[in-house]
């Protein structure tokens, strides 16, 4: 995918998770904190191809990552999604100064790239550093980048249409109960490291 179509697939996901209410905190979340801060993290798994739109930018930092994991490895898995999140509360004090909707803005603007990803003949090692693709290759590069576009903007107009807090989502939704068991696993192996 282009870094205009992780662009606007990461506006698509941050509408979709508000309206959506996700999670309590996205429920919440300010839009001038939350569509910034997926913005911002949705070209990075792609900081592991000096080509990129990042690469390029930071080829400092690309060219040993590329290096290191190649091109859709480490930085398109959950366990990418994990370090970072360990990252996270590892150097934020408790009184930390960034909103906890910025955090999961953060996390979701990552996540929107990794399913992007995902809709390419490609796909993405979700449990890297096992081998296997996870794909559902909607989105063929030969077809250029028209259908990829009219595919974002066409998720954009769904979230924005999606009715707000729909029975299956919510603060008692399936996505919220995932949420919080997610957050309570890295939450209890974050505290068993660093009782350690």
């Amino acid at each position: 995918m282009t870094g205009e179509g992780h662009i606007i697939f990461a506006i698509a996901s941050a509408i979709f998770s508000k309206r959506a209410e996700l999670t309590p905190v996205l429920a919440q979340a300010d839009w001038w904190h939350l569509v910034p801060s997926a913005l911002l993290t949705c070209l990075l798994p792609d900081i592991d191809h000096p080509k990129s739109l990042l690469g390029q930018r930071l080829s400092w930092l690309s060219h040993p990552i590329a290096r290191a994991f190649g091109h859709r490895g480490f930085t398109h898995s959950l366990l990418a999604i994990a370090a970072g999140l360990w990252l996270f509360q590892i150097n934020l004090p408790q009184s930390s100064p960034i909103p906890a909707d910025v955090l999961q803005g953060l996390t979701l603007g990552y996540l929107s790239h990794i399913v992007a990803d995902m809709l390419t003949p490609a796909g993405v090692p979700l449990l890297w550093p096992c081998r296997w693709r996870f794909r559902l290759p909607i989105l063929r590069s030969q077809k250029g980048n028209q259908l990829e576009r009219a595919l974002c903007l066409g998720l954009v107009g769904y979230a924005l249409w999606f009715p707000v807090g729909m029975p299956s989502f919510g603060a008692n939704g399936w996505p919220s109960q995932l949420f919080d068991t997610l957050q309570n696993g890295v939450g209890r192996l974050i505290s068993t490291h660093t009782a350690q």
